[in-house]
């Protein structure tokens, strides 16, 4: 994947379910104790996008409270507002002027968890954008782009189809010719002339889909994201586990997979796994590399490992030591393993299957931490892939 984007429209008052929102934009309604665009970001940021922007307007900050500035999987979030309601399409307008890559866009009160590649690959040379599509079984009183169809990879209008707009588009930068900075709605204004003219790549995907923007769909929200986002976690120590230990590997050219690893960690994710990396990183604290050395390494690895189709979906690291050269990073603290606030700090944001979870480590601390997690622990062993196989089978 190129340089991408991730924009998140978060504007929209959301008047149809406004007596259930209780004075909140309808990205931040909570379920299962998380915010929805939290959902969102959770599931996107996987992917090697370069930056997160959230397009905000009513109560525009609460979100920016929640999520200005933060980095979610190494990737910066950045809220902006718009002084007016714009619409979906004007909304994109405080874009314009900033130097934002190609783009995938997502409503934020929306999850469609399609394959992010695959919907870009579907964009031919000639098109300004692909649309991922969904089986009509939305609210019918929602009339934005219902009737869909492809016909030689391009997307079509019709009278009557069985696909519609499902909220989740990849847009080449010339899509910033047709945005105004006026009200425009993407659905309305611009997309059914960009269709005629035969610019908008299609792609129908048949993953999981919820809209919140209807009360029947709100109530029944809870449950249905719980049910599809709650999974068993993998819990991985990184230097003697995933990479063979060279003491202070903090360079992309010394970091080396274990034999076994990209194939262990293929299956993991295939079998439904979240994956997380739980790790000290004392040598930030006794000032043998900069905390930027050990972020840069794992941008790095986020990108080569996506061009595998492999997502880690957090990495928790611990830069703090008693005996640290470094005075700000001078501290006992229970991030540093044996302590599990690491893995507290991902199970309080993620919806875990604790009993199916397990971790694997090389050392004694990490064991301790599994232990303190109540999370099974095994030892790393010679091959990864077999490892794994074995424990989840």
């Amino acid at each position: 994947m190129d340089k991408v984007d991730l924009v998140i429209l978060a504007g929209g008052k959301g008047t149809r379910i406004k007596r259930l929102l209780t004075d909140k934009p309808k990205p931040m309604a909570k379920f299962n104790g998380k915010y929805f665009i939290e959902y969102i970001i959770q599931n996107l940021s996987k992917y090697n996008f370069e930056n997160i922007y959230i397009l905000t307007g009513y109560k525009s900050k609460i979100i920016f409270k929640n999520f200005n500035n933060k980095k979610y999987n190494f990737t910066n979030i950045t809220c902006l507002k718009e002084k007016e309601p714009m619409g979906t399409g004007g909304a994109l307008y405080s874009l314009k002027k900033r130097k934002i890559n190609n783009f995938i866009l997502v409503n934020g009160d929306t999850i469609f968890d399609v394959n992010i590649k695959h919907l870009i690959n579907s964009t031919k040379k000639n098109n300004i954008a692909s649309i991922a599509l969904v089986k009509n079984n939305k609210d019918k009183k929602n009339k934005k782009l219902n009737n869909l169809n492809i016909k030689n990879g391009n997307i079509v209008l019709r009278k009557k189809s069985s696909f519609m707009n499902g909220g989740v588009y990849f847009f080449k930068k010339s899509i910033f010719n047709h945005i105004r900075n006026k009200h425009l709605s993407l659905e309305n204004d611009i997309f059914p002339k960009l269709i005629r003219k035969k610019q908008i790549a299609g792609k129908l995907f048949k993953n999981f889909f919820i809209d919140i923007g209807t009360p029947n769909n709100f109530k029944r929200a809870q449950n249905a994201l719980l049910l599809y986002f709650k999974r068993p976690a993998v819990f991985l120590d990184r230097d003697g586990v995933i990479n063979h230990d060279y003491e202070y590997v903090y360079k992309y050219k010394d970091f080396k997979f274990r034999k076994g690893v990209l194939k262990g960690l293929d299956f993991l994710i295939k079998k439904n796994f979240y994956l997380f990396i739980i790790t000290n990183q004392a040598g930030i604290a006794k000032n043998v590399f900069k905390e930027r050395d050990f972020l840069k390494l794992h941008k790095t690895l986020k990108q080569k490992l996506s061009l595998k189709n492999i997502y880690f979906d957090e990495v928790q690291f611990c830069p703090y030591h008693p005996k640290a050269k470094i005075k700000k990073y001078k501290k006992i603290t229970s991030l540093r393993k044996p302590g599990n606030k690491m893995i507290k700090n991902i199970t309080s944001k993620w919806l875990i299957s604790k009993n199916k979870s397990f971790m694997i480590g090389d050392k004694l601390s990490d064991q301790q931490c599994a232990l303190k997690s109540k999370i099974k622990f095994e030892y790393a062993r010679e091959n990864f892939f077999n490892q794994v196989k074995k424990i989840v089978n």
